[in-house]
């Protein structure tokens, strides 16, 4: 669990508590210390962070995780100030000119035990309406003087908050950024003219003059370089001139602690932002790069939905709950409006709240289950990651912001684009998504495609095919003794590919269908001429599916293959690329045939045998279940129904339903590979027992439990599947249709279940 910005695994927290079961009488700062050498948790200049470690100890005890021994020590920061406010010190009395107050000095607070310490404290325990603190976190204090009238006030610098809507807006603040950066704010948090001073321009200056300072002050004290000021001004209390006039902007305002502004100073605060540096913004919205596997596996999930989400970087408690309540009551009703899958207005509503939080985003909740795919990955010595596009059309829905055209201008559909690579085996059976991308088209970008010719690859949507390929080869680097093979169809027939592909030998290998049409040059030949002139290595009969209106059938293919040298496009200057081509062409088709099978695959896998040859197409044949998961994930999930506004809650709410789109379309293949496991591997024991109580008629339940073939069919039959004996095995969609009415099976099952343990 993640608390105080430390991950604390059960090792740790079984380590702290036998420590404090060992050692009853160890001081809360020695158990922090050893906290932190054991979990490495220390700042930047290298020193334990103690007092993290402290609040976080308070943190696990409250939750009752540890039991903290009563601490009956005072400290001086718990004591009340000493100061009377009634009797304040004596100020000189100052109306001049800026320039009349002679040297005004800036003096650093160096130790809390110092002269200028007391004397800071009792400046703003006299004057300030704050007084003197605490302050939060890191801080730094200065006293302002001047050569002919001594002291004139005093500055503090310290923590920023932690979150702050406007602020972390205005700055373009994301998550990840937001905790990775937070340390190089700094918040203005005391600043004190004294009452007795007036002089003109005098705010201001004494602003920029720790303006200049507090970057070299910090990093001395702290080894951090800040890059960004904050200071929050009361607007009852005061109109921010000064911090205006010292070119500070004013960026909204806090929400407050209470909705009335009270006395204390405790209301809705202006909010003003001062820059350090000149690419301020670049450094504090930089996330840390993008590592999988770096968080620990939840240990005991409790369902596949903490299975696949367990890891996900929702540092609120409440967002991560919200997350495992719709994942499962998406998969429950997998084609209900969101209304009807919640089951509640207060559900319902806490469901749009969730996806309008801007901490929700797409690829934060997808990580957590790329990160689970990559454990499935590695059990397996070869896996297929296939990759394509879908277009999602939400032309009914005109009012949703942020959507772009995905077919003609003339045809005025508008939507998003999906990107997705799935990891499969070479059975075909789907492991999880490796990488989605989703993104809406410009409208005002008209001609893109007569000017694709001229766009570098960066610029032209064939990007989606290298940025799918990296992220692949990403997790090709945390599975070594896996072979990754990206696949893709003919519109991934892009040269950058084979050249990103060719970049590093430990990567992912690449299968490509061929285009033809492009019929390109290799040795001295065009591709076509070439290939006819090599000899048939043999024949091979393929399955091909049932799509639309076309029925499946067996195809017989002759089967040639080659290695060849890819020449470049003229206009690029690229290197050749050395391949191997496989080319399957149909022969003694039914005239019925209108669209006969002509393959022609191009692998960086080698190919030097008739069986490697056969591999590669039996590779090539698994591309369809990526099409088949789009299917499920359309007509099954209803997402073209979805209603949430904007094209960002819809990104959100499409992780959901992408996994769980997943999970069907991975049980209903893992029953037909492993069809004699338990079923108690997929489905929970109210589930089956709920399921085999109500298709067989009676309570009595069996001695030995079904397996998951067993299972899946009866769950299937709820869903239209009649296994009659040329049915065959049932498909995705209904036994999708067969979880839906399961779920209110097994409610009712649950709520019957003391009478039908009673008896009648």
């Amino acid at each position: 669990m993640l608390v105080c910005g430390q991950e604390f695994t059960l090792e740790l927290i079984d380590r702290i508590s036998q420590t404090l079961k060992e050692t009853p009488s160890i001081s809360r700062r020695a158990l922090s210390r050893h906290i932190c050498e054991w979990a490495g948790w220390t700042s930047a200049n290298g020193k334990p962070k103690d007092m993290s470690c402290r609040k976080a100890l308070l943190e696990l005890d409250r939750r009752g995780i540890i039991a903290l021994p009563r601490s009956t020590r005072q400290y001086s920061f718990q004591q009340a100030a000493d100061t009377d406010r009634s009797t304040p010190p004596k100020a000189a009395e100052v109306d001049c000119e800026l320039s009349e107050l002679g040297q005004i000095g800036i003096e650093i607070v160096t130790s809390r035990y110092s002269k200028a310490s007391k004397k800071w404290k009792e400046l703003m325990n006299s004057y300030h309406y704050l007084g003197s603190g605490p302050l939060c976190g890191a801080q730094i204090r200065y006293l302002v003087t001047s050569s002919k009238y001594g002291y004139l006030g005093g500055v503090s610098f310290s923590a920023a908050a932690w979150a702050l809507k406007d602020r972390d807006r205005y700055i373009g603040w994301r998550e990840a950024a937001r905790r990775a950066n937070l340390c190089c704010v700094v918040c203005n948090s005391r600043f004190l003219i004294l009452p007795s001073v007036k002089v003109k321009n005098l705010a201001s200056y004494i602003l920029s003059q720790c303006a200049k300072r507090l970057a070299q002050d910090w990093i001395a004290r702290y080894s951090i370089e800040p890059v960004l000021l904050e200071s929050f001004v009361d607007p009852q209390r005061f109109t921010g001139a000064s911090y205006r006039a010292a070119n500070w902007v004013h960026v909204g305002q806090s929400t407050g602690r209470r909705a009335e502004q009270k006395e204390d100073g405790t209301g809705p605060k202006d909010i003003y932002l001062y820059a350090l540096c000149k690419n301020w913004r670049e450094i504090l919205c930089t996330a840390p790069e993008f590592f999988l596997g770096d968080k620990p596996r939840p240990e005991h999930p409790q369902d596949w939905v903490e299975e696949e989400f367990g890891t996900v970087e929702l540092y609120d408690s409440r967002l991560k709950s919200r997350l495992f309540s719709l994942a499962r009551d998406f998969y429950g009703q997998p084609q209900a409006p969101i209304p009807q899958a919640c089951e509640s207005a207060a559900k319902t509503k806490a469901a749009y709240r969730f996806f309008e939080n801007d901490k929700i985003t797409m690829q934060t909740l997808l990580r957590a289950h790329v990160e689970s795919t990559v454990e499935r990955i590695k059990e397996h010595k070869i896996v297929l990651a296939v990759q394509d596009t879908s277009t999602l059309n939400y032309t009914a829905h005109p009012a949703t912001e942020g959507l772009g055209p995905i077919n003609t201008m003339k045809d005025g559909a508008v939507g998003l684009l999906l990107h997705d690579t799935m990891g499969f085996t070479e059975d075909g059976t789907p492991l999880g998504l490796l990488d989605v991308q989703c993104w809406a088209r410009d409208p005002k970008d008209k001609g893109k495609s007569q000017r694709r010719k001229q766009l570098p690859i960066e610029q032209k949507e064939s990007m989606k095919w290298l940025k799918s390929y990296r992220a692949t080869a990403e997790v090709q680097k945390l599975c070594p003794e896996t072979m990754l093979v990206s696949v893709g169809d003919r519109e991934s027939d892009i040269y950058e590919l084979f050249l990103e592909a060719c970049k590093d030998p430990k990567g992912p290998k690449l299968l490509v269908r061929c285009d033809q049409s492009h019929n390109r040059k290799v040795d001295e030949l065009h591709l076509l001429e070439r290939m006819c002139n090599e000899p048939v290595a043999g024949y091979q009969k393929v399955r091909v599916p049932r799509k639309g209106s076309r029925p499946a059938r067996d195809s017989k293919l002759e089967v040639r293959y080659a290695k060849l040298t890819l020449r470049p496009p003229r206009s690029k200057d690229y290197k050749p690329v050395t391949v191997w081509i496989v080319w399957a062409r149909e022969i003694d088709y039914d005239v019925q045939v209108k669209s006969p099978l002509d393959w022609m695959l191009l692998s960086t896998v080698e190919v030097t045998t008739f069986d490697q040859a056969i591999e590669r197409l039996q590779w090539y044949t698994k591309r369809w279940g990526i099409e088949v998961y789009h299917r499920t994930l359309k007509s099954g999930c209803k997402i073209k129904d979805r209603r949430l506004g904007t094209a960002d809650r819809l990104e959100a709410c499409l992780a959901i339903d992408m996994v769980v789109a997943w999970r069907i379309h991975h049980l209903t293949k893992l029953g037909r590979e492993t069809p004699d496991v338990p079923c108690t591997a997929f489905f929970e024991e109210a589930e089956w027992k709920a399921l085999y109580t109500f298709k067989n008629k009676t309570p009595q339940l069996p001695e030995k439990e079904p397996t998951l073939r067993e299972v899946m069919r009866m769950t299937a039959s709820l869903g239209g599947f009649l296994g009659r004996k040329g049915d065959g095995e049932p498909g995705t969609i209904t036994l999708w249709r067969g979880l839906q009415r399961l779920e209110d099976i097994t409610a009712m099952y649950i709520a019957l279940l003391p009478h039908l343990k009673s008896g009648p």
